[in-house]
């Protein structure tokens, strides 16, 4: 059994300058906890494989293409392959996220 705890996880440097813990690493998928302060936002990016995102605390916008929404704790939103997206936190409060890749990326993504 192999147990992992946030404040153990290791850190993640990204090039969205955000803070990002890597909690599940394998040949099948990645998790990654990602948390945005106020004001913070992932910049516009395409991944090569199928991306989805689980809302942990907060509020916070996600933009999938051309579609966006406000998204709320205990919310799932499936992102899919080679469609650029970002998310944003416009509020008050801490916006914190799992990022769940399927299957693990081998390529590297694609910054707008």
């Amino acid at each position: 059994m192999k147990i992992t705890s946030y404040n153990n996880a290791e850190k993640k440097d990204n090039p969205h300058g955000v803070t990002v813990h890597k909690l599940y690493d394998t040949e099948h998928a990645q998790v990654m906890h990602m948390q945005l302060k106020p004001g913070e936002a992932l910049k516009k990016h395409s991944t090569p494989v199928d991306v989805f995102f689980y809302v942990l605390e907060g509020e916070g916008i996600v933009e999938i293409g051309d579609e966006q929404q406000t998204i709320t704790k205990d919310m799932l939103v499936d992102s899919p392959a080679k469609i650029p997206h970002r998310l944003m936190n416009e509020s008050d409060s801490l916006f914190r996220f799992l990022v769940v890749k399927v299957p693990r990326q081998t390529e590297q993504t694609k910054m707008m």
